[in-house]
Formats: structure tokens, C-alpha cells, sequence
């Protein structure tokens, strides 16, 4: 069963609602004094598109919040929704039940990383495997087990179906972790082709949709040294220690570890 990704609606204008929420931040006017210079043209496409631009290389995020995006999600593994529920904040899952879908034999499939094919003899001894789940699993049924208790012996290879609602400030939380090399293969993946419906439909945002260690993001990666070295994309980006490295260099990075005191400096600013 083929991974499918549909961007299936997203806020309607979602660069004038970024460009009215960061204004209504930044400026002394009031959000429907804005909103009236855009909805008259009096803003061009070309100061929004710039204007947001600017505000997302100071990581002011919160803004981001309020463009929504809507995906269809199929043929993904149950291995593959544990990880993906796990974001928590500014995302929505609708998710196709096992307790009330009932498999049928011929419509039971099962998602298989290429790497059982790659080790001799073993994508037989999976698929046996899988054959000898369905059925277990449709003799359940038959004898009369619900199927919200036949579904205890169906495997994380099982697909599963989303239908999720999420914000574009978490799109690049989730872009942040899961595009990274080191995320398992098929969540990687289907992150990619998020980010690819959203680069088609908006691509002055879409294209801030990058592993953390992008250069629209940290530009380094924070993972361990050996992974860095790993990864296909790692000699692009500079390793932390690298920097920290090119920081020890000079007299200015003799860095002297924090104390109590400097800290009480920082908790009474402003309230000497």
C-alpha cells in the first residue's frame, strides 16, 4: 500500500494572515485599520511576501500559529502513528479505527521497509508471517471475536489513515525533527511530502519546512558527531562542535562557566 499525502484546504490567504498578525504586532495601528489597507491593495504581495520574511528570521513564531493546514494521510504504518501522535500542540488527528473497521482478507495489507528484502531470506519469512496474522485474524472474526479484540494480533506493519489539522508553527517543529536524517525512514518521508504539497500551494512559507539543521533554521546540526558524519547531508551543514571548535580558537572563547552571581544579575535586570 503506497504512503499517499493530499494537502486537502489550508486557510483561506494565509500570507495576509500572517502579514495582519505580525502588523498587529509591530504596529501602532489597530488590526481592522490593517485589514482595511489589505483588503484595499493598498499593501502589495510583494511587501507581505518581504515583510513576513523578515519577521521569520527573528523566529518570532507565534504568528504561525494562525495558518492551519488540512492533509490526508494514507497507507502509513501503525509503527508510524505511535511517532506521529506523540506531537501534541497545535495539531488535530482524526484516525481510522481498528475497532470499528473491520479488515477484510483481501484488503488487508501490510507496510514492509525495504530492508527485509535486503537481508537473504527473510521478506519470505515476513511475508509469512503477515499471511499467517490475517489469518488469525479473519478466523477471529468468523468465530465471533469483535474486532475491537481480533485487532490485539495485528502487528505496527498494520496501515492506518489521518485526516490531521495543524498549524504551520508546528509543521516546522515537526519539519524540525522529522526531515532529519535520523528519523525513521517512512515518518521522514512522509514529512517530505507535506512539505512538498505546501511548497506547491504556498512556497514563500514552504520553503522554511527544513530539517533544524537547514540554514532558514538553527544551520547546524545539534545531533551526535557521529551521526553528523553519517549523514548524506551532514558535510553541507557545520556540526556544533565544529563551531564550538572555531569559538575556543580565540581568546573571546575562554569561556568561564556561569555562576549564581551572574545569574542574579539576570533574575534583578530591571529591578534595581
Amino acid at each position: 500500500m503506497p504512503l499517499e499525502v493530499t494537502l486537502i484546504d489550508y486557510a483561506r490567504d494565509p500570507l495576509s494572515k500572517l502579514y495582519g498578525a505580525y502588523r498587529t504586532c509591530y504596529s501602532p495601528k489597530t488590526p481592522g485599520e490593517v485589514w482595511d489597507e489589505i483588503g484595499d491593495g493598498r499593501i502589495a504581495p510583494e511587501t507581505i511576501r518581504d515583510f513576513i520574511q523578515e519577521r521569520l528570521k527573528t523566529g518570532h513564531a507565534s504568528p504561525l500559529e494562525q495558518v492551519v493546514f488540512w492533509f490526508g494521510i494514507s497507507g502509513v504504518s501503525r509503527s508510524l502513528s505511535h511517532q506521529f501522535v506523540r506531537h501534541r500542540i497545535g495539531i488535530s488527528f482524526e484516525q481510522q479505527s481498528q475497532r470499528y473497521v473491520r479488515y477484510k482478507e483481501n484488503r488487508l495489507e501490510y507496510v514492509t521497509p525495504k530492508t527485509w528484502d535486503k537481508a537473504p531470506g527473510m521478506r519470505d519469512e515476513y511475508d509469512r508471517l503477515m499471511r499467517e496474522i490475517t489469518r488469525v485474524y479473519q478466523l477471529a472474526l468468523e468465530k465471533g471475536i469483535p474486532a475491537e479484540d481480533a485487532r490485539f494480533v495485528l502487528p505496527n506493519a498494520t496501515p492506518t489513515n489521518f485526516q490531521v489539522m495543524v498549524n504551520f508553527a508546528e509543521l516546522l517543529h515537526i519539519a524540525d525533527l522529522r526531515l532529519c536524517w535520523r528519523a525513521q525512514w517512512e515518518i521522514r518521508h512522509m514529512v517530505a511530502l507535506m512539505r512538498r504539497e505546501i511548497v506547491k500551494a504556498i512556497p514563500e512559507i514552504g520553503v522554511y519546512l527544513q530539517p533544524k539543521c537547514g540554514d532558514r533554521r538553527t544551520g547546524y546540526c545539534d545531533e551526535p558527531l557521529k551521526e553528523w558524519e553519517a549523514c548524506p547531508i551532514g558535510k553541507v551543514r557545520p556540526h556544533k562542535e565544529q563551531i564550538f571548535q572555531i569559538f575556543r580558537e580565540y581568546k573571546a572563547g575562554n569561556l568561564v562557566p556561569l555562576g549564581e552571581a551572574d545569574l542574579r544579575k539576570v533574575e534583578d535586570a530591571g529591578n534595581e
